[in-house]
């Protein structure tokens, strides 16, 4: 069951979005059938906020209205992905079941009247969840409108309760057998916090200071297996029933609550929700940022656009609307980097309720309106791309993407507050990005062979295995950087002993740090090149790396700050300092020169992007003029798009070329 499966269902590329049409009455569902031939959908995300109509009350379903959409749907050509309604239990449940109300970090118990208000590890709710999710399998497993199933809605949710403290005291013994094992997991020498029973151990909920980071760490790896476990009940429910495939809808913002490989090994089909958070060719990255993270959890194999907004792109605590032409090239960026579709939230903008004000792709104004029209017109394009359907992009450079590497940079006490794990897998793909080059993330245990550079930016805990996996890589011919303050924990967020980091990983590097030196805020360190580090700087020996860039000033003056060392059959770099934006790039661009990667199609000027997706008998080479510039192609080439030869591309145009037999 994969995204293959789906688009042959489909018979192309998926174009559609989140349905509810229970909000909504009869004259609306009519012009939403012929708004929906209009504009090319051919897949409707149906029932994730619906529990309160499913069941209205606990154990009596009604279905009757849900029977009625399905079949107008499949009457009208649109195919069904079918969600449970987990995300957003109905307010009786929170009235007879109030244990299963969220508590928060503080000890606050949150109330109905918002989505996502419930406890994920609350039995109750666990067991409601499950039971819903059964009944509609059993009622809709074998509908012919159904092309596949949507378990909940963005497991994000986190919950400090005592359901929660029950959990987690049973994952802490399976993880580590003993109270005494987990006591030198987290270090509770320190401070006096030696456990002298389960029943001592609680979530790490608000304390005085700071919070013990083997505890936070150990949480945050709970609470993610805890999603991956109400996923795969609800899966199993639905596949007692239907032998459709199962999804959910993975978020990745700049938090993670989830790891992402782990719950992308239990979908049958990989889907995530993207919103840009800064406007611009910034966007353009953002997407791409966003896709390629995607195509990696999916094993490098198709996958799905679940959600986007149709003029959403958030801008510190605005909502800002899509430039036009944004629509198309965003669905597209999605779909060059190996999207099966591009899906919405939601197909009509809700005239009440929360979102009200959430973009949608039948806005307020309705169908005669600049957003509608794109819409239309990106939902043709989507429908020329039949040919794309499986077909896969392949990178030969790979970021290094670790949540426990996350989880355990975001712990307290840290020697500064600038060290973002977020930010710094964001730069290192931008900067591939600017270089006209796609880019993999890869998990730091993974088989890495296949990539000619990987760049761990932000890898702050390494396992030993993964330190190991990484020595082998620059052994066998790889080329790695390695970003400051990374290897330096292990995976209990124990300190590496003897000089970071971790041994393997010094080895491969030729270099011993000793000391760590941040720098003050807003203030820069000059660079033998001219260039300038920010927010980190460290004292290290090399041995045997030659030091490629060194400090020009301060304690530090004439110490390495970039290394080199040729290892086996590779090479190891360290870069132990934050560049600014143009010197980095500039030292990814040698790197990528000196491994012989390169753009897909040379010679385009930067805020042009170009992918290959390749078939078993044709590649593609989707390009996205970003700018406002007409833009020679390289060659004239027959594009997907308009059916025809071209030579140029307008000023914010895209294009299909076809690039050959593989």
């Amino acid at each position: 069951m994969t995204a293959r499966r789906l688009t042959y269902r489909l018979g192309g590329l998926a174009f559609g979005g989140d349905y509810n049409p229970e909000q909504w009455d009869e004259q609306v569902w009519k012009e939403d059938d012929e708004l929906m031939r209009q504009a090319g959908v051919n897949l409707a995300t149906v029932g994730v906020f619906s529990w309160a109509l499913l069941e209205p009350e606990e154990g009596r379903y009604d279905f009757g209205w849900l029977d009625a959409h399905l079949d107008r749907l499949h009457a009208g050509g649109v195919a069904v992905d079918l969600a449970t309604p987990t995300a957003s239990p109905p307010p009786w449940f929170t009235l007879a079941h109030p244990d299963a109300l969220p508590i928060t970090q503080d000890g606050t118990r949150l109330v109905h009247g918002s989505r996502d208000t419930y406890c994920l590890t609350a039995p109750a709710y666990r067991s409601a969840a499950r039971r819903i999710a059964a009944a509609l399998a059993e009622r809709y497993g074998d509908h012919p409108a159904l092309a596949l199933w949507h378990v909940h809605n963005e497991y994000m949710t986190l919950c400090w309760c005592e359901h929660t403290a029950a959990a987690f005291r049973v994952w802490l013994r399976a993880r580590h057998g003993s109270l005494e094992a987990v006591n030198e997991a987290w270090g509770t020498a320190f401070w006096s916090q030696r456990y002298g029973s389960w029943e001592q151990v609680l979530p790490p909920r608000a304390t005085q200071w700071h919070r013990n980071p083997g505890h936070t760490l150990d949480f945050s790896r709970f609470f993610s297996d805890e999603v991956v476990a109400a996923y795969t009940e609800q899966r199993d429910a639905i596949r007692a029933h239907s032998d459709r495939p199962v999804t959910t809808n993975l978020m990745m913002p700049a938090y993670q609550n989830v790891d992402l490989w782990a719950l992308g090994r239990e979908v049958d089909v990989v889907a995530v929700d993207h919103y840009p958070d800064r406007p611009g060719l910034d966007a353009a990255a953002d997407v791409a940022f966003a896709a390629d993270r995607a195509r990696s959890f999916a094993g490098g194999g198709p996958w799905l656009l679940m959600e986007q907004g149709t003029s959403t792109v958030y801008d510190h605590g605005r909502v800002l609307a899509k430039e036009p032409g944004e629509v198309l090239r965003h669905s597209l960026g999605h779909i060059a980097r190996g999207s099966e579709g591009a899906l919405f939230f939601q197909w009509r903008q809700s005239k009440a309720g929360a979102e009200q004000w959430h973009s949608a792709m039948v806005p307020h104004a309705g169908p005669d309106s600049r957003v509608f029209t794109e819409v239309a017109e990106t939902g043709r394009a989507v429908a020329r791309l039949a040919p794309l359907a499986g077909s896969t992009v392949t990178a030969q450079v790979a970021v290094l993407h670790d949540s426990d590497a996350w989880w355990a940079l975001n712990a307290d006490g840290l020697p500064s507050s600038d060290l973002g794990y977020h930010p710094a897998l964001r730069a290192a793909h931008r900067a591939v990005w600017d270089a006209g080059v796609v880019a993999d993330f890869a998990h730091p245990t993974a088989d890495l062979g296949r990539y000619r550079l990987v760049l761990a930016p932000a890898l702050y805990l390494l396992s030993d295995a993964g330190a190991e996996n990484l020595r082998r890589y620059v052994a066998r011919g790889g080329t790695l950087l390695v970003q400051h303050f990374s290897g330096v924990v292990d995976d209990r967020a124990h300190a590496r002993l003897g000089g970071y980091p971790a041994a393997p990983l010094r080895a491969a590097l030729g270099i011993r740090v000793e000391e760590y030196r941040p720098l003050r805020q807003d203030e820069r360190i000059t660079l033998s090149d001219g260039s300038h580090g920010t927010v980190w700087s460290e004292s290290l020996r090399t041995r045997g790396a030659e030091a490629v860039v060194e400090y020009a000033h301060g304690a530090l003056a004439g110490s390495p700050a970039l290394t080199r060392y040729g290892y086996g059959g590779g090479e190891g770099w360290y870069l132990s300092t934050r560049l600014d934006d143009t010197a980095y790039q500039a030292l990814i661009a040698r790197l990528l020169d000196a491994t012989g990667v390169g753009p897909v199609l040379p010679g385009l000027p930067p805020g042009v992007e170009a992918v290959t997706r390749q078939g078993e008998h044709e590649r593609w080479h989707v390009v996205l003029n970003h700018t406002t510039e007409r833009v020679p192609l390289p060659e004239t080439a027959h594009d997907l798009l308009t059916g025809g030869p071209l030579t140029a591309l307008a000023p914010g145009a895209c294009a299909v070329l076809r690039g050959g037999r593989p």
